[in-house]
């Protein structure tokens, strides 16, 4: 299993939380961003900075991503392509999308980003508490004890 973070968007206190159990676990881990993200001194930790435009990062997870593979996202579309995979996707929320999950999902997104487009503000999501770090790293751990043999692919 290798672990991909869409991390662009990623918050550092989720980093953190991947670069702790990429080490514990020996577990290849890469942050995908098209800004240069910096990573700890670990031979299972790397960042990859891709090109700067739309959905560049996105396609490259996309890319390399191979079935049994984790990829950390909250982009709804990006789920919806590593799905399509066969591949896990945790959102840094401690979301897991899943098959049956994700067509509500983008149902929620196309309908909201309609309602932008109309004028209506609609705000963002709230800020990343104590309680969604904790359910991001739960549900890691989870899925990493689940799928995840130290030192074994899945």
């Amino acid at each position: 299993m290798h672990v991909w973070v869409d991390a662009d968007a990623c918050p550092v206190v989720i980093r953190e939380i991947l670069f702790r159990a990429a080490e514990r676990r020996r577990l290849p881990l890469t942050l995908v961003a098209n800004q240069l993200i910096r990573t700890p001194g670990s031979a299972w930790i790397r960042s990859l900075q891709v090109a700067s435009g739309f959905d560049v990062a996105d396609q490259e997870i996309v890319r390399r991503v191979q079935s049994g593979d984790l990829v950390i996202t909250g982009d709804i579309p990006l789920a919806a392509e590593v799905l399509e995979k066969n591949a896990f996707v945790l959102s840094p929320r401690g979301e897991r999308y899943t098959e049956q999950s994700i067509g509500a999902r983008l149902n929620m997104r196309d309908f909201m980003e309609t309602l932008r487009a109309s004028g209506v503000q609609t705000g963002g999501p709230p800020a990343l508490g104590k309680a969604e770090r904790k359910a991001f790293a739960d549900e890691l751990d989870r899925l990493l004890t689940r799928h995840h043999t130290a030192g074994n692919s899945c």
